[in-house]
């Protein structure tokens, strides 16, 4: 007769089931009796369960997440006891010691008798709190009063989880390039090429960078620049960053000014959120197909090229400094742009008790080069008072110029924040008598929640005839001396943005105006935008108007005339999901003056699995005499760096364009390409875990070897870096999918993964007489290659990951010979799908 069929269930899913059985209720206790398991069909052996039977866990190391009050703190290791409480109840408790409790923001110092538990702090001297253990979420959740808890900030970090990295050198390369072929025989064929190299080396704390630019044009020959070369690293008692070498002086009371020296100055990332800000977005309206050029203190730092119509840059990389971006859009005619990107900090004001601080000590490092070297010493600082109040000031030392500063900031809560100040110089530039003046500053900031108005940043300043900032007295010792002629009289600036009513979108605005003493230069700028949707369907109104002079020759030498620019600009972009999925119907229209309209239809979309081909094409229908054009283009992100191209035309040119950027890091695992890196990363080491993705990064995966960079990581943050479960090779088993890293600025951490890499197999083990291995037996592989342990199910299955070849296993089901014994499984060359054999066991 044959034999009923038995019913097989994969060993972990029915420990689950086990587990669960065991829990307990919120009606009460329930006990876990074995008797049930200790005849399965045939089976009268059974095995020690007597761990399960109240419905605790095994004690040992259990990786889980940190809850305090119902507050994720992090995700550790953690080691668990199993403790008896005064009515006798087993239940597993975590082991902390006194000061990790303390890293919690737990008041060790009120309670010393935390410590007399030894190694293990003694968490039930605090009166209320307790630690629960919910086995099957693996989740610590502590509740401690709050009484007992030390005031911390929001997003608080201890500094003692900081991980300054891994020693590591790596560069970072971005080239880009057009060739440009005129189809004008009077005008030659032209092509330029812009590369930028950030090379690093990580040693302990230390960060030592550079930065330069290299640009060729075949017009104008080409031309190196070292942008900055500095070693740098975090006083962490301080919450401050040392540097040496070359850099800029913070903005925030004067004006930054380029330093070959040292610097001390706070690192507001090492706070918490909610007591740090601020960093600049580029935009503007192109009206043809356009290179964007941005300069910021004479270095160009950011090229790159766009198509007609409005556009956003916000991935520009970290310079080291501050000041004005100075952005020029130029057009594919030959005509220009020139646009100032305001680049200070809102108002200056910090928390109760916060002192903020810079000291600066240098010499003058001029971007030409030809300044002599002057040495000079700035000092600020910025402390917080009660009621709202924030105290600044500082002071520049040099032998040609001294200035002081003062100033206060208030907060006004819903009517917003104000700052005022005055800056008094002496300033003896070359050749010139010795002068004093003055430089006042109002600035003002609000968010108003109720109206959805927010002024990011307002400001005024006027300085007198006599003032000179240090930077014009400085550049006055230049060849160019005459420079230092051009000194700003008044300035203002404003940047206003308006959430209108539910459905109607939202408004922009954005002001700045300019004007010199000794010439009659004036810089006005205005901007103005409508944004909203409907439906998926998203659209925009932009105006801009933008004065600037320009030289121009003459009979009479050279001269400064004005230049005036008026573009206003339509878009809409339309999804076509419907159709196809990830691509977009896009409409817009330029007008720059009356008779000068451009209308512009192109489509757009992202193509591949994790959507890292970004591709569009666009055609331009203009008047007759400004001819038609078009442009196609895409981008591609993959692991090993990105690669950009396009291809331009209008009546004047045919223009190619090309970009590759990416970044080497060579570490203590070997080398590993990537995408371009931002100022922190994260390495990810999962050696023989190949081509996994990581989530929420685009084109981001593991390479042949199981390594790869995440390229921008926050510094001083809780940062996870998760391994897509669903994109894991057949034959890889991880023991975590998920990381967390907290790196300090400028680190490259290193995520670790461990995985069973190997067969993985449902193996049935049966004992010499024909009867299935006890229920609850454990499975250890031995020898060096070990790779998974398991429990034995239903019926003698076991489920085990991480097998190599020939294994051999041994089984335990209680304390005696007769409980125990030993099987040996072969596997095929290659397999990955999972194995199902059977295995007798001795």
């Amino acid at each position: 007769m044959k034999a009923p069929e038995r019913r097989i269930l994969p060993s972990s899913l029915l420990i689950i089931l086990v587990f669960s059985t065991a829990s307990r209720c919120a009606w009460g206790d329930e006990l876990f009796n074995p008797v049930f398991l200790e005849r399965v069909g045939d089976q009268t052996q059974k095995s020690d369960l007597s761990v399960f039977s109240q419905g605790t866990q095994i004690p040992g190391v259990y990786r889980v997440d940190v809850l305090l009050n119902d507050n994720f703190v992090e995700t550790r290791d953690v080691p668990f006891i199993l403790q008896v409480d005064a009515d006798g109840e087993k239940s597993l408790q975590p082991c902390f010691s006194a000061e990790e409790l303390q890293q919690y923001g737990v008041n060790v110092a009120g309670f010393p008798g935390l410590k007399e538990g030894g190694k293990c702090a003694k968490l039930s001297v605090i009166p209320d709190a307790s630690a629960s253990f919910v086995f099957a979420s693996q989740r610590l959740l502590l509740s401690i009063p709050q009484a007992a808890l030390n005031v911390l900030a929001r997003g608080y970090v201890p500094p003692s989880q900081w991980d300054e990295g891994i020693p590591a050198l790596f560069i970072n390369y971005s080239f880009t390039g057009a060739q440009n072929k005129s189809r004008d025989r009077a005008v030659k064929d032209s092509d330029s090429q812009y590369l930028n190299l950030r090379p690093g080396l990580n040693i302990g704390a230390w960060r030592l960078r550079h930065y330069s630019t290299w640009n060729r044009d075949s017009n104008g020959g080409s031309r190196w620049d070292s942008v900055y070369t500095f070693a740098q690293r975090n006083i962490i008692a301080l919450k401050s960053q040392l540097t040496l070498g070359e850099s800029s002086s913070p903005s925030d009371i004067f004006d930054s000014v380029p330093f070959r020296g040292g610097q001390l100055a706070s690192d507001d990332e090492m706070l918490p959120d909610s007591l740090k800000s601020y960093a600049p977005v580029v935009r503007g309206i192109a009206r043809t197909n356009a290179r964007i050029i941005i300069r910021q203190n004479g270095y160009t730092i950011y090229q790159s090229y766009v198509a007609p119509g409005a556009f956003t840059i916000n991935d520009m990389y970290p310079t080291g400094g501050s000041g004005d971006l100075y952005v020029t859009v130029k057009e594919a005619d030959g005509s220009e742009q020139h646009i100032v990107v305001p680049f200070a900090s809102v108002p200056i004001l910090q928390r109760e008790g916060r002192f903020k601080y810079s000291i600066t000590s240098g010499q003058y490092r001029a971007y030409n080069g030809s300044a002599r070297r002057k040495a000079f010493t700035q000092a600020t600082g910025m402390l917080g008072l009660a009621y709202g109040f924030t105290f600044y000031g500082g002071t520049q030392l040099m032998s040609k110029y001294q200035s002081l500063a003062i100033g206060l900031g208030k907060n006004f809560g819903r009517f917003g924040a104000i700052s005022a100040d005055v800056i008094q110089a002496w300033s003896t530039p070359d050749n010139q008598p010795k002068e004093n003046g003055q430089s006042w500053r109002l600035r003002y900031s609000k968010n108003f929640v109720q109206t959805g108005t927010n002024f990011a940043i307002a400001g005024y300043r006027y300085s007198t005839r006599g003032y000179y900032t240090m930077n014009e007295v400085l550049d006055s010792f230049s060849d160019n001396g005459h420079n230092w002629l051009e000194r700003r009289r008044n300035r203002a600036e404003m940047t206003v943005s308006q959430s209108l009513w539910e459905g109607a979108g939202s408004l922009t605005l954005g002001l700045f105006s300019e004007d010199y003493w000794n010439n009659n230069r004036k810089t006005r700028a205005v901007s103005v935008g409508y944004n909203n949707s409907w439906k998926g369907i998203s659209y925009g109104l932009n105006y801009t108007y933008n004065r600037n002079s320009i030289h121009a020759s003459s009979g009479r030498g050279s001269r400064k005339v004005y230049d005036k620019d008026q573009i206003f600009a339509f878009n809409v972009s339309v999804p076509l999901d419907k159709f196809m999925g990830n691509t977009w119907a896009t409409y817009s229209l330029n007008s720059a003056r009356p008779g000068k309209s451009t209308n512009t239809v192109g489509l757009s979309g992202t193509l591949l699995e994790d959507n890292n081909l970004s591709w569009n094409i666009q055609e331009s229908f203009a008047s007759r005499k400004e001819g038609d054009s078009g442009n196609l283009g895409a981008d591609y992100k993959a692991t090993y760096g990105g690669l950009s191209g396009g291809y331009a035309w209008d009546k004047n040119m045919r223009r190619i364009n090309y970009g590759v950027e990416g970044g080497v890091v060579i570490h203590p695992n070997g080398v590993t390409l990537s995408q371009p890196l931002g100022e922190t990363a994260a390495l990810v080491k999962a050696p023989g875990v190949r081509g996994t993705t990581i989530a929420s990064e685009t084109g981001v995966k593991t390479d042949f070897r199981g390594y790869t960079i995440i390229p921008y990581v926050s510094p001083y943050r809780r940062n996870d870096v998760t391994l897509v479960p669903e994109t894991l090779p057949d034959d890889v088993d991880l023991e975590q999918t998920s990381q967390t890293v907290i790196p300090t600025r400028g680190a490259i951490v290193r995520a670790d993964f461990v995985g069973q890499i190997g067969q993985r197999m449902l193996l049935t083990l049966t004992q010499n007489d024909g009867r299935p291995v006890p229920f609850g037996a454990t499975v250890v592989v031995e020898g060096e290659r070990a790779g998974s342990n398991g429990i034995v199910g239903d019926g003698g299955q076991v489920y085990l990951s991480g097998l190599k070849g020939n294994e051999r296993l041994s089984v335990s089901w209680g304390s005696g010979a007769a409980s125990q014994c030993q099987a040996v499984v072969s596997l095929p060359e290659r397999e990955n799908s999972v194995l199902r054999q059977n295995a007798r066991c001795q």
